[in-house]
C-alpha cells in the first residue's frame, strides 16, 4: 500500500527535478556554444534554475521523511487500492463511485468496499448494460493491486466487498506509531489557514455565548497545527465603532485627568452601562458623543488615548479568560481595518456593483435578497465594510489558502453574502481557496431555554468558570481524593484538569449545528461520553506499566524489540481502533466537526476497557499479590492507546493528569 499510499504525494515534485535537470543541461550546452547573445542572461537564468532545482530537492527529501514517520490513514489507503481496482475492471468508467467504511460487526470483516452497487446503476443508466452489483464487486476483487495491508476479501451479500487487514500490517503499524510517537497524516501540499475566533466586544464581559466560539476554534487551529498547516489565529475584537463616543464622553466627566493618571475602572461593564443610560437619556450627552465619535475617527490624539485606555482595560479581562482555557490568539479588531475601508468602496464602485439607497452605499449580491451597506448617508462604515475589508486582507495580504469563521448560526446569512462578494468581486476562487463558515448553536439552560442567571442576565464567562472549579473540586472530594489519594499540588492539578477539561468537552462533544444544554452534573459524571471518565480513564491506563515497576525506558526498548501480538480478538479490535485516528482527523480536516474526535476518544477508552477485563497485561500471585509476569506487548497496546488519547486531548485543549 505504500505505493499507493505515499509514492503519488512525490510524482510531481520528482517529475519537475527532472525537467529542471535537464533544462541546465540545455542552457549548459547553450554556454558552452557561445550560441546565446546574453551569456549574462542565461547565467542568471541557469542560476534561478538550479536554486529551484535544489529548493525541490531539500523539499523532497523533508517530505519523504515526514511521510516516512506519518500515521498511515488505513481508509485512504484501501480508497486508493480499490480505486486502482476500479480502474482495471472498468477503465471506461469516470470518477466511479469509491466508498470504504469500518466494518460495524467483525463478522464482516475490518473493512468494507460498497461501490458496487453504484457502480451496477451507473453502468445501467449510462451504458444500459444490466449486471448484478455481485459480479461486479467479483470483478474489482480479481483487480485488486499487490499491497502490504489486505489480508484477504470476501463477496457478501448483494455486492459488499469484506476487507480483512494482515495482523503483521496492524502490527507493524503499531509499532512504528510507538517508536516515532503519534504522527499527524500525510497532508501535500503545506497550506496556509487563517482562523476568525472568540471575538468578544470591547467595553462588555465574555458571556457564556463567547464560550462555544473560543473553545471551537481554539481547537480548530490546534488540530491544523497538528497536521501541518501554517495556522494564523485572529481574535476579530469588536474595537471599533460610534458605541465609543458615549464611552469616550463618559470617561471625560468621570476621569477629567485621564491623560496623566490612569482611570480606575474597576468595572467596564458598569461604566458601559452607566455610558449607555446617559446616552438614552441626556440629550446634551449624546450630542457630545457623537462629538467623540468623530474626533476618535479622525485620529484626534487625546480620542485615541482615551480609546486606547478602555481597550486595554478590556483587554485584561479577556486574557484571565484566555489564561484559564489556555487560548492563543493574535488581536486584529475592527480598528485593524479601519484605514482599507475607504479602498474597499472604492474598488466596488470602479466595478460598477454599488448603488446608491437613501443616501447609503449598497451592494447586492446574486442569490442574497438583504444587500451589504459599505457606506452610510453619513459617510461612516458599517460591520459589512468592516467585514469585507477583513476578508481581503486575510485573502490578499496573508495568503490564506483556508478560511475559518467560528461565528454563530444566527451571522450565517451574513457571511454566506460576505463570502459571496468577496467571490464577485475576484478576491478568490472557491475552487482553489477554501472559505468556510465553521456555525454553531446557542447554549440552553437545563430548561431548554437560552442560558441565563436567576435574574435573567446573560451568564458572565469568568463566573461558569469559577463554578466549574468550586464543583470539580466537590467532586474529588466526594470521593475523598483529598484524604489519601492526592498530595495537595495534585489535587489542585486535578481540580483544574476536570472543570475546564469538562467544560471544553461538553462542548465539543456534540455537533457544533446543534444547541447544547449545560449541565455541569452531566459533564461531571465519571459515566458516560464525558471528559471525566475519559480522564479518569486515561489516569488509570497511565498507571498499568507504573505500578508494574515498567519505566518508559523499558516501554521504547521493548517497542523496538517486541513484535506486538493480536492473537485475541480484544488485542486486534484495540489494535485496528488505535489506528484509526489518522482517518477521524481527516475527516474533521474536511467537515470541521469535532464531536467526531470526542466519539473516537469514547470508543477508544470502551475498547480499551473490554482489552483490558478480558486480556492480562500482568498477572499476580493471587495469595502475594506478587508479580509473576509482564506480557510486555499487552503493555505496549496500553502506551499506544494512551498515546492517541493523549494526543486527542491536546488537539481538545485537555490537560490530563497523571493521578487523579
Amino acid at each position: 500500500s505504500r505505493s499507493y499510499c505515499v509514492t503519488t504525494q512525490f510524482a510531481f515534485q520528482e517529475n519537475e527535478i527532472k525537467l529542471l535537470t535537464a533544462e541546465i543541461e540545455r542552457l549548459k550546452n547553450f554556454g558552452c556554444l557561445g550560441v546565446s547573445p546574453s551569456l549574462e542572461g542565461l547565467r542568471d537564468e541557469n542560476a534561478k534554475l538550479k536554486y529551484r532545482l535544489n529548493f525541490l530537492q531539500k523539499s523532497l527529501q523533508e517530505e519523504r521523511s515526514k511521510t516516512a514517520k506519518s500515521m498511515i490513514n488505513i481508509n485512504s489507503c484501501l480508497q486508493e487500492i480499490f480505486g486502482a481496482a476500479i480502474q482495471a475492471a472498468y477503465p471506461d468508467l469516470e470518477n466511479p463511485p469509491l466508498v470504504v467504511t469500518p466494518s460495524q460487526q467483525p463478522k464482516f470483516g475490518d473493512y468494507q468496499c460498497n461501490s458496487a452497487m453504484a457502480i451496477s446503476q451507473i453502468l445501467l443508466k449510462t451504458k444500459e448494460q444490466k449486471i448484478s452489483p455481485r459480479e461486479i464487486a467479483e470483478k474489482i476483487a480479481k483487480n485488486i493491486p499487490a499491497n502490504e495491508c489486505i489480508e484477504k476479501v470476501e463477496i457478501a451479500g448483494p455486492g459488499f466487498i469484506n476487507v480483512h487487514l494482515r495482523k503483521d500490517f496492524v502490527s507493524k503499524q503499531l509499532s512504528s506509531l510507538l517508536m516515532n510517537g503519534v504522527q499527524p497524516p500525510a497532508i501535500g501540499k503545506r497550506k496556509k489557514v487563517v482562523v476568525d475566533f472568540s471575538s468578544p466586544n470591547i467595553a462588555k464581559e465574555m458571556h457564556v455565548g463567547h464560550l462555544r466560539s473560543t473553545i471551537i476554534g481554539e481547537s480548530m487551529c490546534r488540530l491544523f497545527e497538528f497536521a501541518g498547516y501554517d495556522v494564523l489565529r485572529l481574535n476579530h475584537l469588536g474595537d471599533w465603532g460610534t458605541q465609543f463616543g458615549m464611552l469616550i464622553a463618559h470617561l471625560q466627566d468621570k476621569f477629567p485627568d485621564y491623560l496623566t493618571v490612569s482611570p480606575p475602572i474597576g468595572d467596564l461593564q458598569a461604566f458601559y452601562k452607566e455610558s449607555k443610560r446617559r446616552f438614552d437619556t441626556e440629550e446634551e450627552f449624546k450630542k457630545r458623543a457623537y462629538q467623540c465619535v468623530v474626533l476618535l475617527q479622525s485620529k484626534n490624539p487625546d480620542f485615541i488615548k482615551a480609546w486606547e485606555l478602555i481597550c486595554d482595560v478590556s483587554r485584561k479581562e479577556f486574557q484571565k479568560i484566555y489564561n484559564c482555557l489556555d487560548i492563543t490568539l493574535i488581536e486584529r479588531g475592527e480598528s485593524f481595518y479601519h484605514d482599507m475601508m475607504k479602498d474597499i468602496v472604492k474598488e466596488f464602485e470602479d466595478k460598477g456593483f454599488v448603488q446608491v439607497d437613501d443616501g447609503r452605499k449598497i451592494v447586492f449580491v446574486p442569490g442574497f435578497p438583504v444587500p451589504l451597506t459599505i457606506m452610510k448617508s453619513d459617510g461612516g462604515y458599517t460591520y459589512d465594510t468592516s467585514d469585507l475589508a477583513a476578508l481581503k486582507h486575510r485573502l490578499c495580504e496573508e495568503k490564506g489558502d483556508i478560511l475559518i469563521y467560528v461565528v454563530d448560526s444566527g451571522q450565517s446569512v451574513h457571511l454566506q453574502t460576505v463570502f459571496a462578494a468577496g467571490q464577485m468581486v475576484g478576491w478568490y476562487d472557491p475552487k482553489v481557496t477554501r472559505v468556510a463558515h465553521a456555525a454553531f448553536g446557542v447554549v440552553l439552560g437545563e430548561d431548554k431555554k437560552k442560558f441565563k442567571t436567576r435574574s435573567g442576565d446573560t451568564v458572565r464567562l469568568i463566573d461558569l468558570l469559577e463554578e466549574g472549579l468550586k464543583r470539580a473540586m466537590d467532586k474529588l472530594k466526594d470521593k475523598e481524593r483529598d484524604k489519601v489519594v492526592l498530595t495537595a499540588e495534585e489535587l489542585k492539578a486535578a481540580q483544574t484538569s476536570v472543570a475546564f477539561g469538562c467544560i471544553k468537552y461538553a462542548d465539543l462533544s456534540h455537533n457544533r449545528l446543534n444547541d447544547y444544554v449545560f449541565s455541569f452534573d452531566k459533564m461531571l459524571d465519571d459515566r458516560g461520553n464525558t471528559a471525566a471518565y475519559l480522564l479518569y480513564a486515561f489516569t488509570r491506563i497511565r498507571a498499568i506499566a507504573r505500578l508494574a515497576n515498567i519505566d518508559e525506558q523499558m516501554l521504547r526498548k521493548a517497542a523496538k524489540e517486541e513484535v506486538l501480538i493480536l492473537d485475541h480478538e480484544k488485542e486486534w479490535k484495540l489494535g485496528k481502533c488505535i489506528l484509526r485516528f489518522p482517518e477521524i482527523l481527516q475527516k474533521i480536516l474536511e467537515d470541521l466537526l469535532l464531536h467526531t474526535l470526542c466519539d473516537y476518544l469514547y470508543e477508544l477508552a470502551t475498547t480499551f476497557t473490554e482489552f483490558y477485563d478480558n486480556c492480562y497485561c500482568v498477572e499476580k500471585d493471587r495469595q502475594s499479590g506478587q508479580i509473576m509476569k509482564v506480557n510486555m506487548w499487552r503493555l505496549l497496546l496500553c502506551e499506544a492507546t494512551a498515546a492517541i488519547m493523549a494526543k486527542g486531548f491536546d488537539i481538545l485543549g485537555i490537560k490530563p493528569v497523571q493521578r487523579m
